[in-house]
């Protein structure tokens, strides 16, 4: 087994994403955004972009899941990249209704961005197409 951790800014189907894959391949799923904080969801809400120093605790957190993933034996850690134009992912925010996450977020997402290196080995996915290619396309590389 290995972890794959789903990352892209908001609006670019982490959840969606995520969720298939894990399903399709029969792995487990832990959805990032249940891990934050209280208080990094509640800022978030809103309106005010996180700090690296708000991000810290909920990395610890995520970082515990994969420690704890390892040890049960997963073999590796993938990063998977869902990458999607400004445009497309303001759209689909506009689009959004029930998340904590609000569209005016975007542009500090998109600045805050650290996108993975090819050292990395990151599978980088084009959030343009369909839901189904984008989980076959994923899986395909694995």
């Amino acid at each position: 087994m290995t972890v794959l951790v789903v990352m892209g800014v908001t609006g670019a189907g982490k959840t969606t994403i995520a969720a298939r894959v894990a399903e399709q391949l029969g792995w487990r799923y832990q959805e990032g955004d249940a891990l934050h904080p209280p208080a990094n969801v509640a800022k978030m809400a809103g309106g005010t972009p996180l700090t690296d120093e708000d991000r810290w605790p909920w990395l610890a957190i995520i970082a515990e899941h994969i420690d704890q993933w390892r040890t049960e034996g997963a073999s590796d850690v993938r990063l998977v990249f869902l990458r999607g134009s400004h445009e497309l992912l303001a759209t689909r925010l506009a689009e959004r209704r029930g998340h904590f996450m609000p569209p005016a977020l975007l542009d500090s997402q998109f600045a805050t961005l650290e996108e993975p290196s090819d050292d990395e080995r990151p599978i980088v996915v084009d959030v343009s197409e369909g839901p189904d290619d984008i989980v076959s396309g994923i899986v395909k590389r694995l």
